[in-house]
C-alpha cells in the first residue's frame, strides 16, 4: 500500500494549538485509533506527559489515555507529516499558525478551523491559498481543569465545511459526531450570537446552569441578542441556531419565559452540567487574552459600518476589557451591577 493509499483511509492528524479544544477533540479522535499529533506549548505538554490525559463531560464520559495514545511536539515541524491539521488557536494567533502551516505541512494537507468567530477561516484561505481550507464550527465548551482533564459541559456536533476526503467521515468517531454542510456562514453567524453570553458568564462568575437558571441574567442575554440579531439582520446576515432547530429569532422569547417553563423548553435543546462555564471565564481564570473583539467587538464593528450602535454588546465588551486589566480572574459582578453598569455605559 503506498503512502497516499495509508493516508487516505488512515489520515494523520495535527491539532495545532492544542489548548482546551484541542486537546479534548484530539484526544477523542486518538482514543477512537486515530493517527493524532497534539501541536502544544511546552508546559502543556509536560502535563499531559505527566498526568496522561482525562476525558469527561456532562454525559458520564470518563476516559484516561496514556501519553503513548497519540504524539506530542512543540515544534511546528510536525506539522510536515499531517493530512488534515485542526486548527484550534485563538483568534489573534490565526496569523502566525496560518505561516506555520504554509512553512511545513503539505500543500494536500486539509486545514479545518475549529475557532470561535466568524473571520478564522477566511483568514486562513487568504493566507493559504495553495490549500484547501475550511470553516468548522464547535458548539460544546471544554474547561481546562487541570492535571490533564479537559471536561466537555455542553452538548453538540462539530461541523466543518463540505469537501473533497471525506474530512467529516475520518473526524467523526464515538462520543464525537462530525458533520459535512454546504453553507457554515449562518451557522457560525448562529453560534457568535449564541457565544454572546460568553462575558455575560465569565462576568458573573457562575456555573453556565446557575446563570441560565436566574431569569434576570436570561433577560439580559436576550436583549443582547436581540441587539446583535437586529445589527445582522441589517446587514442582510442570516443566522441558523448551531444547537437546535429552533430559529434564533425565537431565543430571546424562550430566555424570557417564566424558569420552569424555560427549563422544560431548554432541555430538548442542551444540555449543561452543572459545573460547566464559559471559555471566556477561563481565560479570565488562568489570565489570558480573550476573544472579545471576535465576539461582542464583531457586533459592535459591523453596527459602525451600518452608522448604528450597540450599546449592550459595546458596553459588555468594556467590562470584559477591564476584568482583563484587572487580572483578578472573573470578576463575580451581581446582575444588579452589571445592569446598572450598562445603564451608565
Amino acid at each position: 500500500m503506498s503512502d497516499a493509499e495509508r493516508s487516505a483511509i488512515h489520515p494523520r492528524i495535527v491539532v495545532a494549538g492544542a489548548g482546551s479544544i484541542g486537546c479534548f477533540v484530539g484526544g477523542m479522535l486518538a482514543r477512537s485509533g486515530c493517527n493524532v499529533t497534539l501541536l502544544l506549548r511546552a508546559a502543556t505538554l509536560e502535563e499531559i506527559s505527566q498526568n496522561g490525559l482525562t476525558l469527561t463531560d456532562y454525559a458520564g464520559l470518563d476516559v484516561a489515555l496514556s501519553p503513548d495514545s497519540f504524539a506530542m511536539d512543540t515544534d511546528p515541524a510536525c506539522l510536515a507529516e499531517a493530512d488534515i491539521v485542526l486548527v484550534t488557536v485563538k483568534s489573534e494567533a490565526t496569523a502566525k499558525i496560518a505561516g506555520e502551516i504554509a512553512h511545513h505541512a503539505p500543500k494536500n494537507a486539509v486545514i479545518v478551523s475549529l475557532q470561535n468567530g466568524v473571520e478564522n477561516a477566511a483568514n486562513l484561505q487568504a493566507a493559504l491559498p495553495e490549500y484547501d481550507a475550511r470553516a468548522g464550527m464547535v458548539p460544546f465548551n471544554v474547561v481546562w481543569v487541570g492535571g490533564g482533564r479537559f471536561h466537555r459541559g455542553t452538548s453538540g456536533d462539530i461541523a466543518i465545511a463540505q469537501g473533497g476526503g471525506h474530512v467529516g467521515r475520518h473526524l467523526s468517531c464515538p462520543d464525537l459526531a462530525v458533520y459535512e454542510r454546504r453553507d457554515m456562514a449562518a451557522l457560525q453567524w448562529g453560534k457568535l450570537v449564541i457565544n454572546l453570553n460568553n462575558a455575560l458568564n465569565a462576568l458573573s462568575g457562575l456555573p453556565l446552569r446557575v446563570q441560565i437558571g436566574d431569569r434576570r441574567w436570561r433577560g439580559l442575554m436576550a436583549a443582547q441578542m436581540e441587539e446583535a440579531l437586529g445589527i445582522l439582520e441589517g446587514a442582510a446576515i442570516r443566522t441558523q441556531n448551531p444547537v437546535a432547530a429552533l430559529p434564533m429569532r425565537h431565543v430571546p422569547t424562550v430566555l424570557r419565559l417564566p424558569t420552569w417553563l424555560f427549563r422544560v423548553a431548554a432541555k430538548t435543546m442542551l444540555s449543561i452540567d452543572p459545573n460547566a462555564r464559559s471559555s471566556m471565564w477561563e481565560d479570565l481564570d488562568r489570565g489570558r487574552a480573550t476573544e472579545i473583539d471576535e465576539l461582542q467587538g464583531q457586533i459592535v464593528r459591523l453596527a459602525e459600518q451600518l452608522g448604528h450602535v450597540a450599546p449592550i454588546n459595546a458596553g459588555v465588551a468594556e467590562l470584559i476589557r477591564e476584568a482583563v486589566a484587572a487580572g483578578a480572574g472573573a470578576p463575580g459582578m451581581p446582575i444588579q451591577e452589571l445592569q446598572e453598569r450598562l445603564r451608565r455605559a
